[in-house]
């Protein structure tokens, strides 16, 4: 996609996605970014990572019957971006608000603190976002939890989304 002159993200392709059942384009820019943990183990390196995507796919969409992986996008903690749904698709990711917002899961668990480079890879991916014309650039960010009942995404990663907000 144009995306890749920005910022390196990889692909569907490259992880090895399934095709989505279905997908449905968001009618304008999100306004919206919601900030999820995949409550997975996090992985260590490209191998590992692209192993657990698969799980999560296949997860999303047999055990919860959704049309593709539920986020946009995801982010290891080397800070690698991971293709999801991607750009200017409706996500499956947070019940009721999924039609303006954009999905960004932090791979992991967050009892523990999210790493520098992920937060930086995620902030360059949002500005990547708003420049491209896929996010709107006064762009409210919150976490699972702000809209919806549960700990996602973790106490540790909620503490550092102020971080994130400064993107916008």
């Amino acid at each position: 996609s144009d995306m890749q002159v920005y910022f390196p993200i990889v692909s569907r392709q490259e992880w090895g996605a399934v095709t989505p059942k279905q997908k449905e384009a968001l009618k304008r820019s999100a306004s919206r970014v919601v900030v999820h943990h995949t409550a997975y183990p996090s992985c260590k390196d490209l191998a590992e990572c692209k192993t657990c995507l698969v799980s999560i796919q296949r997860y999303h969409m047999k055990d919860r019957k959704f049309d593709d992986i539920g986020y946009n996008f995801l982010v290891a903690g080397d800070g690698t971006v991971f293709e999801g749904r991607g750009w200017g698709v409706v996500g499956a990711h947070t019940k009721d608000h999924n039609s303006d917002s954009l999905g960004i899961a932090f791979m992991g668990n967050f009892s523990n603190t999210p790493s520098k480079k992920a937060i930086v890879a995620v902030k360059q991916l949002l500005q990547s976002g708003v420049s491209a014309g896929f996010l709107q650039p006064g762009f409210a960010l919150y976490g699972h939890r702000d809209l919806g009942n549960t700990e996602c995404p973790g106490e540790k990663l909620y503490a550092a989304l102020p971080q994130l907000r400064s993107a916008s």
